[in-house]
């Protein structure tokens, strides 16, 4: 007896959450396990690109967990240097590569916190602009990231989805570094 194959409805009703509800990928998981490394053809991701895109550790973690392979761009988001090294020895163009929604590999890197990795990705050759990676640095109060992309020439004015700068960003936080650096 075979399965029904999965619904585009299925597979988004997992990737949506795989942003940010871990109990709720846990379950859908535990009912349908062959959504793991299923592609929501709309948005063009999986629930590991999801889950990495926003910065989202612990559902990239249990994805990973549960047999998701490893990509270049959630390799950045963790920070794992050796990793993106290996992805980049194996592909070297990716060094400039974009994940889902066309979200660079400096971006995802920017999300780790990460300065030694962003400076193997510059002199491996990527070229990137630093300015949607600031906002991911103040998304997370990556402090010495924010830094480093500043220094790089990173436009503090540049604007996410929802028209926030990083101060903005930084003022919603309430970190005071970050907003000393950023006004």
């Amino acid at each position: 007896m075979s399965l029904e194959p999965l619904t585009q409805e299925q597979i988004r009703n997992f990737v949506l959450p795989a942003h940010g509800n871990l109990e709720v990928v846990k379950q859908l998981l535990a009912e349908e396990p062959r959504l793991l490394n299923e592609k929501y053809r709309e948005f063009d991701e999986t629930a590991l690109e999801a889950a990495s895109h926003v910065g989202n550790r612990p559902i990239a973690e249990f994805l990973l967990a549960q047999g998701a392979p490893m990509n270049i761009y959630t390799a950045a988001m963790f920070g794992q240097k050796d990793e993106v090294a290996r992805f980049l020895d194996e592909n070297p163009e990716l060094v400039n590569g974009k994940g889902v929604h066309g979200i660079s590999l400096l971006y995802h890197a920017a999300l780790s916190g990460n300065v030694a990795l962003a400076e193997m990705l510059v002199e491996r050759g990527n070229t990137q602009s630093p300015d949607h990676p600031l906002l991911a640095a103040a998304s997370y109060g990556r402090i010495e990231m924010a830094q480093w992309l500043l220094a790089r020439g990173a436009d503090k004015t540049t604007t996410d989805f929802q028209n926030r700068t990083a101060l903005d960003i930084a003022k919603l936080r309430e970190d005071n570094t970050l907003i000393t650096l950023l006004s």
